[in-house]
């Protein structure tokens, strides 16, 4: 089963418990769903009618794990640990791979310092053993640690859900990606249409060239046969240059002198 499909079974599983129970008998369904290994999705259980009435009541500091959990890190945990109920460790774990995610959203390159930061981890050791265990066993990031660089670089990263007022800012960046890739197209589009133009152009040229080119052996093949012609009537007529040759291999007349 893919991580997908498994974790639309597992939310579809927590919105129907959460359907069916309400006030404090939520608690115990908000810190099971948190704490599942292979749950990262909270924004469908946030939504449900009896989890949003936990709003104003006792247990409304479940309701701020919850939403923790869907928008949150680790380090925002810690600065509010005093008002929210203590995390088991199965929760802490699926925080701090929350925390990577968060990370990876804007940054591809993440290095160790600032992770080390983020995750609470030492030393490096512990943080390698931490992404490649619980993140990248675990299929929520791909990516390549480079210890010479100190660095965890990022080639895929399950999103998170969206925050409030994520959306429109989506909404917008989407809107600004489709327009440029609308001028892109038109620009690769009058690129084409000019590389057409030029092919035409080029293989005219090359009809003209090559047109021209034949007239001139047309000419040159006209004219060698037209001193050929020449060549030939003065070689061979009577009188021409063999008649010479002949009058001048006939032993001439001695001339006397007058007295």
């Amino acid at each position: 089963m893919d991580i997908e499909q498994k974790q639309a079974e597992l939310i579809e599983y927590f919105v129907k418990q959460a359907e069916t129970h309400k006030g404090s008998s939520l608690s115990s369904i908000i810190i099971e769903a948190t704490s599942h290994p292979s749950l990262f999705a909270f924004s469908e259980i946030l939504s449900v009618p009896n989890v949003v009435e936990l709003e104003g009541t006792e247990s409304s500091v479940y309701l701020d794990v919850l939403r923790l959990f869907a928008h949150g890190t680790w380090s925002e945990y810690k600065s509010n640990a005093g008002r929210l109920p203590g995390l088991v460790p199965d929760q802490v774990l699926k925080l701090k791979q929350l925390t990577v995610l968060t990370l990876a959203e804007t940054n591809k390159v993440l290095p160790y310092d600032q992770l080390m930061q983020e995750l609470d981890v030492v030393n490096v050791r512990e943080l390698e053993d931490f992404l490649i265990n619980e993140c990248m066993y675990a299929g929520i990031v791909r990516g390549k640690l480079d210890q010479l660089r100190r660095c965890f670089e990022v080639q895929f990263a399950a999103g998170r859900d969206l925050r409030p007022g994520q959306l429109g800012s989506m909404i917008q960046t989407l809107t600004n990606w489709l327009g440029t890739s609308d001028n892109l197209l038109l620009t690769i589009q009058e690129k084409i249409k000019w590389a057409d133009t030029m092919s035409e152009s080029d293989k005219k040229h090359k009809r003209e060239v090559e047109e021209r080119l034949e007239e001139v052996k047309k000419t040159l093949s006209l004219k060698a046969d037209v001193d050929f012609r020449g060549l030939e009537e003065t070689y061979f007529e009577p009188g021409g240059v063999m008649d010479y040759e002949e009058d001048r291999s006939r032993p001439k007349r001695r001339r006397h002198p007058i007295s």
